[in-house]
């Protein structure tokens, strides 16, 4: 028998709450993409104050690009000690989401956040070896936080939403990010204008002692977002199918939804009468009985959180081989130039190919459906991919223009209207309530493993190679043939979840 404030969520026509829901999710997702994609920026920034040459009065300072590059290693600690800390704490917010409730967790792991993004600015020392191990520090830290923010999210989210608008909602949270990458380079552009405007430091003079307060200003402004909607987490009530589910406490769920939805307890509220449970599932998680119930499914997101993220990651790092001819030389730019040029065409990407790519989905996603949208998107990736890729030492390596940056612009957009977005809707709506958190944050955390692969594995693989034309090539039809198994992972392994109750899709 269906649960009469179950019945009531699924069917409630939309309305402010759900709103208000979106916002103060989606504001934690967009202090996460604040905070992981501000780095590329900041890390231009930290090479100009840690790792510039003294130089010879004989120095070809003129031609030396090298003169302010950051070590590789120090570039992929710092990538992936904030990707190892997500996997952490998708993990372990996950799991406690679970264990012990959706809300009680949020909250704490928006504190984490806000915490370590301030802790991030104050990094000790100014030392390049301390700075960095400080910095380090920090940002794993702040990776737990964000996380932790992963499958709190979209387990909330899914279980407020109806069941006919579920995947548009879930999908607006996750859009948030894309607002989050922007306001990162707004951010930077702006601080760094500023700086620029008060010192006007010359390109080939020693980088102004000034530029160590700006970097640590951008991380620190990351924390606003975050503090902003603290209050409102606290404020919210559990969700109804933790507690109705879970707790086993129905008459709760019934009086914490009659709140904040346009519904009267009577309505929603069961008879006394009812005793839960009624055969209340027992089996644990990773049990024989749940690997043979749920063990495909979990697989599929997790397969499909993996591919997409190596994916998604490496496309970004790329980004700085892709624009370098319009970045500048940066012997030509002071620091503060050179940081808002990575920034503007960041702020360009997410504009023209990543904004709209999450909006799509929300308008798509309850039409087509989650399985279609990942498919489509692997596919058109996949193609794109290989038309940049195979002939790109024939072709491309002299004719880096306009419709070069189209298209690997439509793998932005297509990651977004595609698997990045429907990979964090999935797991959120497949899973019973009691294993909901655990699961999406076990999916999400091999998506990151991916994703360490993917930014630290490719990073590392073209270090030193942006002229090296046929690696480059190799780089990009491997990435083509990433999309293609995550498109078979996605046909065999992905079942489609729109328009059923989170109940009927557990099942």
């Amino acid at each position: 028998m269906a649960l009469k404030v179950l019945y009531a969520l699924d069917t409630a026509r939309t309305q402010w709450y759900h709103f208000k829901a979106i916002i103060i999710a989606g504001m934690g997702l967009f202090s996460d993409a604040y905070d992981l994609f501000c780095i590329p920026p900041i890390l231009r920034i930290l090479g100009r104050i840690y790792y510039q040459k003294p130089h010879l009065p004989t120095d070809n300072f003129d031609n030396d690009d090298n003169n302010f590059v950051i070590h590789r290693y120090v570039d992929s600690a710092l990538l992936g000690v904030a990707l190892l800390g997500t996997v952490i704490g998708q993990l372990v917010f996950g799991r406690l989401g679970d264990r012990i409730g959706r809300r009680r967790m949020y909250g704490l792991s928006l504190m984490v956040m806000i915490l370590s993004s301030l802790g991030c600015g104050f990094s000790i020392c100014t030392s390049p070896t301390c700075i960095l191990v400080s910095l380090g520090f920090f940002r794993f830290l702040l990776g737990v936080g964000i996380g932790g923010d992963y499958p709190l999210s979209a387990t909330i989210m899914s279980e407020f939403a109806n069941k006919r608008t579920r995947g548009s909602f879930i999908a607006a949270v996750f859009s948030m990010q894309g607002f989050g990458i922007l306001a990162s380079s707004i951010a930077t552009m702006v601080v760094c204008g500023i700086f620029d405007a008060a010192s006007d430091p010359k390109p080939k003079e020693k980088t102004p002692s000034e530029a160590d307060v700006a970097w640590r200003l951008i991380l620190m402004l990351g924390a606003i977002p975050a503090a902003m909607t603290y209050y409102w987490r606290m404020m919210m009530p559990e969700t109804a199918r933790y507690t109705a589910l879970v707790e086993l406490n129905v008459q709760q769920a019934a009086k914490d939804m009659e709140k904040v939805l346009d519904v009267s307890l009577s309505q929603i509220a069961e008879d006394e009468s009812l005793t839960l449970p009624q055969d209340p599932p027992s089996y644990p998680l990773f049990s024989k009985q749940f690997l043979r119930l749920h063990g495909r499914n979990l697989f599929g997101c997790s397969a499909s959180w993996f591919l997409v993220d190596i994916v998604f990651y490496s496309s970004n790092l790329f980004q700085s081989h892709v624009y370098r001819k319009y970045l500048g030389k940066k012997y030509k730019s002071n620091v503060y130039e050179d940081a808002i040029h990575v920034a503007l065409f960041q702020a360009i990407v997410a504009i023209c190919s990543t904004i709209p790519g999450y909006w799509f989905t929300v308008y798509f996603i309850d039409r087509i459906g989650r399985r279609k949208i990942q498919m489509m998107g692997f596919l058109v990736m996949a193609l794109v991919y290989f038309a940049i890729g195979i002939p790109y030492t024939s072709y491309w390596q002299d004719n880096i223009n306009g419709g070069f940056m189209v298209l690997y612009g439509l793998t932005f957009f297509f990651a977004n209207f595609g698997p990045n977005t429907t990979t964090f809707i999935v797991p959120a709506e497949l899973f019973p309530a009691r294993f909901r958190s655990t699961c999406h944050g076990i999916s999400g955390a091999v998506g990151k493993v991916g994703a360490i692969i993917g930014a630290v594995g490719f990073g590392s693989a073209s270090h030193g190679q942006t002229e090296n034309h046929k690696a480059v090539k190799n780089l990009l039809v491997i990435l083509g043939g990433v999309c293609l198994l995550g498109l078979a992972v996605t046909y065999f392994f992905t079942p489609e979840t729109k328009g059923r109750s989170l109940e009927e899709n557990e099942e």
